[in-house]
């Protein structure tokens, strides 16, 4: 995913993953919940995740911490 693709929205959820208390709810298509809610943009929320930029933090499970990977750190600081 290019810089120039990202949205505002895609910057600000990249944020929140980075301060963290996001987490990934897994299955077929990754759910995000920040801070414990739902976040607002489900879709651009896989999206990310698809592109890479967005992953868990752990093992994977039904419920796991979420973060930033290595290409969305980049991406963020771009």
């Amino acid at each position: 995913m290019a810089t120039d693709t990202l949205t505002r929205r895609d910057r600000a959820i990249l944020r929140a993953v980075a301060a963290g208390g996001a987490e990934l709810l897994c299955g077929s298509g990754p759910d995000l919940l920040i801070d414990g809610r739902c976040c607002c943009d489900q879709l651009a929320a896989r999206r990310l995740a698809r592109a890479g930029l967005i992953a868990a933090a752990g093992p994977a499970g039904v419920r796991v911490p979420a973060r930033l990977t290595p290409a969305g750190m980049a991406q963020l600081a771009a």
